[in-house]
């Protein structure tokens, strides 16, 4: 068994749709970022990385190639575990944390897992997403962008 751990960030921006865990989430204000700046998937990616051993989600599908601008990050998600599984690795389950201020992330959870599940080929009661807010304080409570976490365990 291996266990690894994902963070990422993306500050908001106008004229880009918000997608969080596959999910397109009804909002004014997309994030910031070369793809689609998924952050639920690639804090994901990271840990499931991280697990295997492997560098970053930036060095394996790094932002300075045109290949994956404006991505999907299912794309890469799904990449990352033919990556992993090529190594011998499975992923046996994956707890993730969105941390965001607005909007509302409730109603999207459950979509959130089953999007995730089909995208790595696994049970969705092998994979849980959580939302919380920071009560207003640093740059996820100010409303200025969201972050999450991702804790995931590999078996070899």
């Amino acid at each position: 068994m291996r266990i690894g751990h994902g963070y990422d960030a993306h500050r908001f921006c106008e004229n880009k749709p918000l997608v969080i865990g596959g999910v397109t989430i009804e909002s004014d204000l997309g994030l910031l970022a070369h793809s689609d700046g998924d952050v639920l998937v690639h804090a994901l990616a990271d840990a499931i990385l991280g697990a295997a051993g492997e560098r970053d989600i930036g060095y394996n599908f790094p932002d300075n190639d045109n290949t994956y601008k404006n991505i999907d990050s299912c794309i890469l998600l799904s990449r990352t575990a033919e990556l992993i599984r090529g190594k011998g690795f499975s992923i046996d389950y994956a707890d993730m944390t969105i941390v965001a201020q607005k909007p509302k992330l409730s109603p999207y959870i459950i979509p959130m897992r089953e999007k995730l599940a089909s995208v790595l080929g696994i049970s969705v009661d092998r994979i849980n997403v959580k939302a919380t807010t920071e009560e207003k304080m640093g740059f996820t409570g100010r409303g200025e962008g969201i972050s999450a976490h991702a804790v995931v365990i590999l078996k070899e």
